[in-house]
């Protein structure tokens, strides 16, 4: 006897395929009903007998497409309802979205094969496309993830493109960014004086090729945004895109036109080559040990012994790779600290004088994105994600919340992101930036009006960092004046600890919190940064911190490592210092901090003071920059041979002690590379011998400092089997974190 089920899928299965699945299947059980997009995901009304029936759905639940993450699922008997056959019908829209939003898929190997074959209609089409891939998030007007609520929209697919997309035996059924050279975007070539190059568009990349080996910088629109291109060997034209850029050290990124180049040049292990390759395809920062190739690596990355490559991930840079014999750099179109331009009106005004081309199409991107960032610690691989953008944003699939606010987290200042709660799922903006910039800012204000605009729903409550001048802050207050939203602020570490709880949910455990960074406004005003949290019974407490040491000049010991050294140096170290700053500066530095009142726990500083002693950097001109030249000036490390800097006792330790005790070993001949082995070694035992102390088995880490593998490696290496390591996955450690931290503080915690 038939009967007729209704199967309810929720999760990343909107944009991936998951209809046309569903069609296939069906026909694979010869089964009769429908499909559809809904608010919350898929919904399919099947008939026919209960076995076949329940054969079907328990091959969709543990095989469905590739690209598609099925979050929930359900299975129940209905009323009766006759089909004449199966269909894909079209979504209707019944109340507000309720599902996760989709993020770009880069270029799958169906779709590269197409644009080589010169038989195939999509030969050299730069867009080209599947339900496995192309862009989603980039393109979204609003949802459900339909052709006509994206800004492809406007495109109206041919005659040939529309069959492909009805026909159920296609790779583009109901594939909604279908297109092809015939219906689809067009690009064009332009030079920096806006004077169109008369080229076809089968030689266009030939052309670009040609100009980069030139030495010439191409400004490309990419499907989620610019990228400055030169070449990677030419290290003239990197030193000229640094000064125009106003980036003169921060490293650039490298795009290698093939696997096969990358791995002639760089040694990649497993976990590289599958994130390398992945849907995701961030940018991999790999070391340089055994580098073999030709890359001008002293302008790419100044004083490194690693490189952020990557592969190319739309049809645009597959095609610019098929023409290239060497890499490129490929970094954010914009000047250094502007969010990443998509607009190509504002391309030509803002990179005019950095650009000698424009390769422009007529896509509108939505949400612009830059490309994301990770890294693999070198001994146990633990991936730490650096930046978390294109092909991760705007999901966040790993939790399940249960309450009836609608609440808007805005984060925190210097690697803003917004994180919104308007239903059952949870969505993470991508990576913003510094909100002192203007340009940021308007993106992070805009972001937040697109949040409340795409899920129809504005938010009753409103979180915001504690730091009264973040303009977080200052716009998330204003905002809840405006919607009448209650505003709640939260501290910025206790932020940080309930975004690693949250994330491996460890709200039911007893667990000591590591929240190492740079900066964060403390509940006793002072400046945090190096504390240990308590949680149990959802309350946290501060039980323990890196020593105080003082706070001077503000935001300036965050730019000049050398002022942090001399903030935490003792008395016996200033003829060392007078190296560093003239007589007038350590005059009115001494002066000051013999009268000064602010304190600060910050490790992040610590790193900058260890660095400027070691001579590694007094100044950083990128955030982090000496704390990324500390631990790139070691190679290797053999614990047996590291010693304690400092003692461990029951409120945390001392940076000074440990300032004191590099010293003394830099005086003593030992080399840069020992003591600062020595140094993470100190941490890392820090850290274990107060957990071992307090009686923790369970240990979360967040903060920024948290990005240093090393110190990753050394603390898996020196725990206990009765310890339990929990660090980021899903989210990056450092300050992009916080909107999400600040969510899961209100709805968990209770202090």
């Amino acid at each position: 006897m038939l009967k007729t089920y209704k199967i309810s899928i929720t999760g990343q299965v909107q944009g991936v395929g998951f209809r046309p699945y569903v069609y296939a299947l069906s026909s694979q059980f010869n089964l009769k009903g429908t499909v559809s997009n809904n608010e919350q995901g898929v919904v399919i009304y099947i008939s026919g007998k209960k076995d076949t029936v329940e054969c079907f759905y328990q091959k969709l639940i543990t095989s469905p497409p590739p690209v598609s993450k099925i979050k929930n699922h359900t299975f129940k008997e209905i009323k009766t309802i006759y089909f004449n056959d199966f269909k894909i019908i079209p979504s209707k829209k019944n109340g507000h979205l309720n599902l996760p939003l989709t993020p770009d898929f880069a270029i799958c190997n169906d779709c590269k094969k197409e644009l080589e074959n010169n038989k195939n209609k999509r030969y050299h089409y730069p867009f080209t496309t599947c339900v496995n891939c192309g862009p989603r998030w980039a393109i979204t007007q609003t949802f459900p993830f339909e052709r006509n609520n994206t800004s492809i929209e406007k495109f109206k697919m041919c005659k040939t493109c529309l069959e492909e997309y009805t026909n159920p035996l296609n790779r583009r059924f109901h594939s909604q960014t279908n297109s092809c050279k015939t219906c689809g975007i067009q690009l064009e070539l332009y030079n920096n004086k806006r004077e169109l190059i008369s080229i076809s568009k089968h030689n266009i990349f030939h052309e670009i090729a040609q100009l980069l080996s030139k030495g010439k910088i191409i400004a490309i629109k990419n499907t989620s945004g610019y990228l400055l291109c030169c070449h990677a060997e030419n290290s003239e034209v990197i030193q000229k895109l640094r000064i125009k850029k106003h980036r003169p050290n921060k490293p650039f990124a490298v795009l290698y036109p093939s696997l096969k180049k990358l791995q002639n040049e760089i040694q990649l292990n497993a976990q590289q080559l599958q994130s390398l390759t992945s849907t995701e395809r961030p940018i991999n920062i790999i070391s340089l040990k055994n580098y073999t190739g030709k890359l001008a690596l002293t302008e790419i990355a100044p004083k490194l012994n690693q490189l952020g490559v990557m592969l190319p991930y739309t049809g645009i840079l597959q095609l610019l790779a098929n023409e290239l014999s060497f890499p490129i750099i490929a970094t954010s179109g914009n000047i250094h600290g502007s969010p990443i331009i998509s607009n190509n009106t504002e391309a030509f005004e803002k990179l005019k004088n950095v650009a000698d081309y424009f390769l422009q199409h007529n896509l509108t991107i939505e949400h612009p994105q830059d490309d994301s960032v990770v890294k693999f610690s070198t001994t146990f691989k633990q991936e730490v994600l650096f930046r978390r953008s294109r092909g991760y944003a705007p999901n966040y699939l790993n939790t399940s919340l249960n309450s009836k606010e609608k609440i808007l987290a805005m984060g925190a200042h210097l690697k803003s992101t917004i994180t919104f709660y308007p239903n059952e799922n949870l969505y993470v903006s991508q990576y913003l930036g510094v909100l002192d910039n203007f340009e940021v800012y308007n993106r992070f204000c805009k972001t937040s009006n697109n949040f409340m605009q795409l899920f129809e729903q504005q938010p009753n409550v409103i979180l915001v960092d504690k730091h009264p001048l973040y303009q977080s802050t200052q716009y998330g207050k204003e905002l809840a004046e405006k919607l009448n939203s209650k505003a709640v602020e939260i501290q910025h570490h206790k932020a940080h600890f309930t975004a690693i709880l949250g994330e491996h949910n460890l709200f039911e455990e007893k667990v000591l919190g590591v929240i190492f960074d740079g900066t964060g406004y403390g509940n006793d005003a002072n400046i945090w940064g190096g504390e240990f949290f308590n949680y149990e019974n959802n309350t946290i407490k501060r039980i323990g911190q890196l020593e105080n040491f003082d706070w001077l000049f503000g935001d300036k010991m965050a730019t000049e490592p050398r002022v942090s050294l001399f903030a935490i140096s003792p008395k016996e170290m200033l003829p060392f210092l007078k190296q560093k700053f003239t007589l007038n500066e350590l005059n009115n530095y001494t002066n000051l901090k013999s009268k000064n009142k602010l304190k600060t726990s910050s490790v992040g500083r610590l790193f900058d003071a260890v660095a400027s002693l070691l001579n590694i950097a007094d100044f950083n001109s990128y955030e982090g920059e000496a704390a990324i030249l500390l631990e790139n000036s070691i190679s290797s490390y053999n614990l047996k041979k590291c010693k304690l800097y400092c003692k461990t006792n029951s409120t945390g330790f001392s940076g000074k002690e440990i300032i004191t005790n590099c010293y003394n070993d830099l005086k003593n001949g030992n080399t840069n590379e020992q003591i600062i082995c020595n140094f993470l070694y100190t941490l890392a035992s820090t850290i274990l011998n107060f957990a071992t102390k307090k009686d923790y088995k369970k240990i979360a880490f967040s903060g920024g400092v948290f990005q240093n593998t090393t110190l990753i490696d050394m603390l898996y290496e020196l725990a206990s089997k009765e310890i339990k390591l929990y660090f980021h996955k899903n989210l990056s450690p450092n300050d992009e974190n916080i909107s999400f931290g600040q969510l899961m503080y209100y709805l968990h915690i209770n202090n």
